[in-house]
């Protein structure tokens, strides 16, 4: 019999899912039940999520200063709070656990209404705008690159971004670095919101390359469906082979594989890169809040693991020669994928469920941060 039901919460995209994801696995294995809220973008992951049941749960961005939108923002997520509160009714969990987005926060407001323990997890080193919203509520803030300071300092626990079991699977890969005439692998992605610069800016840097580098390129890369077509045209006409798709359900093996990769600065990116140390080129989301993927993406700067190049200061010539200067030293390619390997932490799934189970109990946040500094 389990030990009962832990709630997971998470907004429907990767980067929110796929810590949840993995919280899931340990939680199960440690005896727990697992349900997950989420909303409808999550349905492509539906069949790999290990839940014993998904509840789709109404919420909505609120993003606008139009009085009738925020009104309308609002209704939205009072209602999914409601159904939120209906489903806890029914399935009764000990703690709920929230991963971001703004689906979180119907189930997780629901939760402290309730007096039900809940987690708020930040996977970037700032925190975003839902989890702001409810980190005054929340019993403990879990950070990924969180560090425990401000307001909430008190609340913060630092316990990493849990590791999906297909990345850890990957990391078992060691990277080798392209010589001679050998292919070289070259992994171009962007997530939903970041594609688009990608697919415009990368084809055109790779038209730049020199023909004996170009010749040598093997490239996987995630384009919207809307792009996808003149992606693939534009590499087939350069002579490159290329593999373009919107969606890599094996993105992992596929990083594992790359000898470079250019992609945003989101935080499951960056741990992920830093997990499977591989060396990359990050160009930050521009136009977000607080710059949260420019501050994730400093982590493996600092490392020596990455590059990081601002969307408003680069072009095709200037990544191509970014590119060019990594791809043609394989001794650089080398140390910025150990360098990148030096900041990778794969405790935190451990962290996070040790967390989630004390609160569960009833231990204060106090009380498990001393034990985990003991």
């Amino acid at each position: 019999m389990a030990k009962g039901v832990i709630l997971l919460s998470a907004g429907g995209t990767g980067g929110h899912l796929f810590p949840a994801e993995a919280l899931a696995h340990e939680l199960i294995a440690r005896g727990w039940a697992v349900h997950l809220a989420t909303d409808g973008r999550a349905e492509r992951y539906a069949g790999s999520f290990p839940a014993t049941e998904i509840h789709t749960i109404p919420s909505a961005t609120i993003g606008s200063r139009n009085p009738i939108a925020l009104a309308k923002a609002f209704w939205t997520i009072w209602q999914g709070a409601r159904e939120a509160g209906r489903i806890m009714a029914r399935i009764s969990p000990k703690a709920v656990i929230g991963f971001g987005g703004y689906p979180t926060l119907p189930p997780l407001w629901a939760a402290t209404r309730r007096g039900l323990p809940t987690i708020v997890h930040e996977q970037n080193a700032v925190m975003g705008r839902a989890n702001k919203a409810l980190a005054g509520r929340a019993t403990a803030i879990a950070g990924g690159f969180l560090k425990p300071e401000g307001a909430y300092a008190g609340k913060i626990v630092p316990v990493g971004n849990p590791v999906r079991s297909a990345v850890l699977e990957a990391a078992r890969v060691s990277f080798v670095a392209p010589a001679g005439d050998e292919p070289i692998r070259l992994l171009v992605f962007g997530g939903s919101q970041g594609a688009r610069f990608l697919s415009d800016t990368v084809p055109e840097a790779v038209a730049k390359l020199p023909e004996t580098l170009r010749a040598r390129l093997c490239i996987v890369q995630q384009a919207r469906p809307e792009d996808e077509a003149r992606v693939r045209d534009a590499y087939a006409d350069l002579g490159v082979q290329a593999e373009v798709s919107p969606f890599f359900a094996d993105l992992p093996a596929h990083m594992a594989a790359a000898h470079l990769v250019v992609a945003r600065g989101g935080a499951s990116t960056v741990l992920e890169l830093s997990v499977l140390g591989r060396p990359s080129i990050l160009v930050p989301l521009p136009h977000a809040l607080d710059d949260d993927q420019g501050h994730n993406a400093r982590i493996l700067v600092e490392a020596g693991g990455a590059l990081m190049r601002r969307q408003n200061e680069i072009d095709a010539a200037s990544l191509a020669s970014d590119m060019a200067g990594l791809l043609n030293d394989p001794e650089k390619l080398s140390k910025m994928a150990a360098d990148a390997g030096s900041v990778g932490r794969t405790d935190a799934t451990r962290l996070l469920a040790d967390l989630a189970e004390a609160i569960a109990s009833g231990e204060s946040v106090e009380a498990f941060k001393g034990r985990m500094q003991a």
